[in-house]
C-alpha cells in the first residue's frame, strides 16, 4: 500500500458544488452524490468564507485584528449535530470537514486543509480516497475533476463567485421550482441563455435521486485516475 508521502503528493479526483447564492440545495446536492456511491468513502467538506469584520473561528466578530483567526478547520464527528457537514457524514462520506475563512483569505486557508488532509490520509494508510467540496471560491486556485452548479431562477441573488464560476460548469442543476425554464426561455435574465445552450443541463428538485447524467460524470470521474494538486 502507498505509505504516507506517496499519498501526499499523489493527484486527488475532486468534484465541487458550487451555487450562484444561499438555500437552493448545494449542500444537498453533495449528498446525494455521496449517497449515490457510499462505496467510495468520501472525504467531504464545506468552505465557508465570512463577511469583512467577522472572526473565521467562530463566526462572530470578536474584534481580533486582521491577521488573526483568518481562518479555521474542524471534522465533524457525529452525524447528527444539525450542522451541513454532519449531513455529509449522514450520507455516508468516511471524513466530513468544515473550512471557514474571512472574506478574501481562503488562500491563507488552503495550507490549513492541505495539512488536515495529509493527517487523515496519513491515518488511513491507504489510496487517495475521492474529495467533494461545497464551493464556489475554491476553483480560484484549482481545477476540480468535477464542477457542478446549482442555479435556482426562484431566488434573485447572484454571488460575483458564481457568476464568474458559471462558464466552468460541467453541468448545470436546475432547481425548477417556479418553472421558470418552461416555455420559450428563462425568465430569470442573470443566467445567460447561451449557457443553457452550451452546457449540459440537468433538472433535480430537491428530494429527488440523483439524475442519471450526473451519476454518469460521477461514475466518470471515480474509475478515472486523481487530477487535482491540493
Amino acid at each position: 500500500m502507498p505509505g504516507i508521502d506517496e499519498n501526499v503528493s499523489a493527484k486527488w479526483r475532486v468534484i465541487v458544488v458550487g451555487g450562484h447564492t444561499r438555500s437552493i440545495g448545494k449542500t444537498q446536492l453533495v449528498c446525494d452524490v455521496i449517497a449515490a456511491f457510499r462505496q467510495a468513502n468520501w472525504i467531504a467538506g464545506k468552505i465557508t468564507q465570512y463577511g469583512h469584520g467577522v472572526c473565521a473561528q467562530n463566526g462572530e466578530n470578536c474584534d481580533c485584528a486582521p491577521d488573526e483567526h483568518v481562518c479555521a478547520i474542524n471534522w465533524e464527528t457525529q452525524a447528527d449535530s444539525g450542522t451541513d457537514s454532519a449531513r455529509f457524514l449522514a450520507a455516508g462520506a468516511r471524513r466530513s470537514f468544515w473550512l471557514r475563512t474571512k472574506q478574501g483569505f481562503l488562500a491563507e486557508g488552503l495550507p490549513l486543509l492541505r495539512t488536515a488532509l495529509q493527517e487523515k490520509v496519513g491515518e488511513a494508510r491507504e489510496g487517495l480516497p475521492p474529495l467533494i467540496v461545497e464551493s464556489n471560491s475554491l476553483l480560484q486556485f484549482l481545477r476540480p475533476s468535477l464542477y457542478f452548479a446549482v442555479v435556482d431562477p426562484a431566488k434573485e441573488d447572484f454571488k460575483d463567485s458564481a457568476r464568474v464560476a458559471l462558464d466552468r460548469a460541467d453541468a448545470l442543476v436546475l432547481r425548477d421550482t417556479a418553472g421558470a425554464f418552461s416555455g420559450s426561455g428563462p425568465a430569470w435574465t442573470k443566467l445567460p441563455s447561451r449557457l443553457l445552450r452550451e452546457k449540459r443541463s440537468v433538472s433535480q428538485l430537491e428530494g429527488e435521486p440523483l439524475p442519471e447524467p450526473l451519476r454518469a460524470l460521477v461514475h466518470r470521474v471515480l474509475e478515472g485516475p486523481g487530477s487535482v494538486s491540493i
